[in-house]
């Protein structure tokens, strides 16, 4: 995108602040959010708080263009891929902020406002409490877990009848790394150099899994940032629309990468996990979050230092990897 990006204002959000809670509005922040969609604290004329999320060219950093609904890690954007995530996990019984109003005319929704923090402020302000309400979000976790999908792909699609695109999780994912080492290659030479190594032991760690059929609910980015608590302390998962039936295994390597060593509270049993699969998932992952911080910081994303660090943390994990 080029030229000022602009961000919306009181005046652009008053008319659905009114549609989604009936009252004015009588101020607006703009919350610290993905690199996808706006997030605005709207504060109503009787005190009381909601939230809305907003997509539109200006929210959006990637500047992908239309996403393919087909792809399971096609960006998921918009009222209707939100709507179907909130209400499979309702479904579910799995805590998400609860949905008030959508609005496909504004690409927008607006959602309960959740004022106890993330997990991850949680863990860092006290380790006792914080230790508390990770273990609850492990109960969550496990809740979401247990649900699964006929098939492969995003909720909103496959719950309609749809199909993927992708024949296989594994598949998806070989063929995605593929492309990230292809593009990362071309941006750094220490890629560069290994890169045949590199595609040899992806091609090697895919053929090694088995086929299954099993496909799990799962978020597909679950960090302490993308947990909120409640007023009772319940964890609550937010930036939900990349929900799909996917293997868990996915879910599990991102998890370990983003909760460190408290990651123990949140381990599956061995025998729920494949071992293949977490070892092709693990470097595709890492490659994935290389290659797509090089991507953002081509463009006007506003703290390019701190995708640079991700990018540079994660490639270090692939030169890692591929030389053992």
């Amino acid at each position: 995108m080029t030229g000022t990006r602009r961000h919306l204002t009181h005046d652009d959000l008053a008319p659905l602040a009114r549609a989604a809670t009936g009252r004015a509005l009588a101020g607006v922040d703009r919350l610290r959010g993905g690199t996808k969609k706006g997030v605005y604290r709207l504060t109503l004329d009787d005190g009381t708080t909601v939230v809305a999320y907003v997509w539109s060219p200006d929210e959006d950093y990637w500047d992908a263009g239309p996403a393919d609904p087909r792809d399971p890690f096609s960006a998921g954007s918009g009222p209707d891929v939100f709507t179907a995530a909130h209400d499979r996990l309702i479904a579910a019984g799995v805590r998400t902020p609860r949905l008030l109003y959508a609005d496909t005319t504004r690409d927008a929704v607006v959602v309960e406002d959740l004022r106890g923090g993330s997990l991850e402020e949680a863990l860092e302000r006290d380790p006792v409490a914080g230790r508390a309400a990770l273990e609850r979000f492990a109960d969550e976790l496990a809740t979401l877990h247990a649900q699964e999908g006929p098939a492969l792909g995003k909720v909103g699609l496959v719950d309609n009848g749809g199909t993927s695109s992708a024949s296989s999780a594994v598949r998806r994912v070989t063929e995605g790394a593929l492309r990230d080492i292809e593009q990362v290659a071309a941006r750094d030479t220490r890629i560069a150099v290994v890169r045949e190594e590199l595609e040899e032991s992806l091609r090697r760690l895919g053929a090694a899994v088995r086929p299954r059929a099993r496909h799990t609910l799962v978020h597909g980015e679950l960090g302490p940032d993308h947990v909120l608590l409640d007023d009772r302390g319940r964890p609550a998962l937010i930036d939900i629309e990349g929900l799909m039936y996917f293997d868990a295994e996915w879910e599990h390597v991102f998890l370990r990468l983003r909760f460190h060593e408290r990651y123990d509270v949140l381990r599956a049993p061995a025998r729920d996990l494949d071992e293949d699969r977490l070892r092709l998932y693990r470097l595709a992952l890492h490659l994935s979050l290389v290659a797509g911080p090089l991507r953002l910081i081509e463009g006007d994303f506003p703290n390019p230092e701190w995708m640079r660090e991700i990018a540079e943390y994660n490639l270090v994990r692939v030169l890692e990897l591929v030389r053992r």
